[in-house]
């Protein structure tokens, strides 16, 4: 199992809309990152640079690298795209963010 953490940004006077979706994350989308070998996924928000910072766990087995062609993680960043910086492919802009501490 790894920490994979990274950081995106959203556009500003989004908060409360991001939150609102997440809450409402579709069980779909829940089940395809379990599927994917994705757990204990945590997003946090800097509100002064409205930041946000991804923590999740990896399992060894993971699928990870299959999200991006499959049609409900596609729906889902066409669903946020307007929240988010983006790439072309509406993927949110991801900034890794290496461990440089852990504390077991």
């Amino acid at each position: 199992m790894t920490i994979h953490a990274f950081r995106m940004r959203l556009k500003p006077g989004v908060v409360d809309e991001y939150r609102r979706r997440h809450d409402a994350i579709w069980p779909e989308l829940s089940a395809l990152l379990t599927e994917s070998g994705i757990h204990d996924y945590s997003i946090f928000l800097n509100e002064e640079t409205l930041s946000l910072f991804a923590v999740l766990k990896l399992t060894d087995d993971n699928r990870r690298d299959t999200l991006p062609d499959h049609p409900v993680m596609q729906r889902w960043w066409a669903y946020m795209a307007p929240l988010m910086e983006v790439e072309p492919d509406n993927r949110p802009k991801e900034w890794p963010l290496p461990l440089i501490f852990h504390h077991a």
